[in-house]
């Protein structure tokens, strides 16, 4: 999916146009994950970009899609694009024995 939302649309009132181009996001994704796996392939994830037109886009996580929107939203942004496409992945293993990135964070080292 490669399109430019106009988030500020005349008549409208503009959280709800955010909450629409959120709704579409989602629902295109949840579309996605539905299909058939290739062989070998354990999800879907996603190549993102977005930005406040196509020439400034800027390649993203897809988990921070939504944070992004909505900065962007804040700033009065009149549009943005949004760039979502589809690839097979395999998940990685973890090696046993290394801590997990949540066991860091919850387990402060005391000197």
């Amino acid at each position: 999916m490669r399109k430019t939302y106009a988030l500020r649309p005349e008549g409208k009132h503009p959280d709800r146009v955010l909450d629409a181009v959120k709704h579409d996001i989602r629902r295109y994704m949840r579309r996605e994950r539905r299909r058939d796996l290739p062989a070998g392939a354990d999800f879907w994830d996603f190549d993102c970009r977005f930005g406040a037109d196509k020439d400034s886009a800027q390649i993203l996580h897809p988990g921070e899609l939504m944070a992004r929107l909505d900065t962007l939203a804040q700033e009065g942004a009149l549009q943005c694009y949004v760039e979502l496409l589809a690839k097979p992945a395999q998940r990685q293993p973890r090696v046993m024995g290394a801590p997990s990135a949540d066991a860091e964070a919850a387990d402060p080292v005391d000197d």
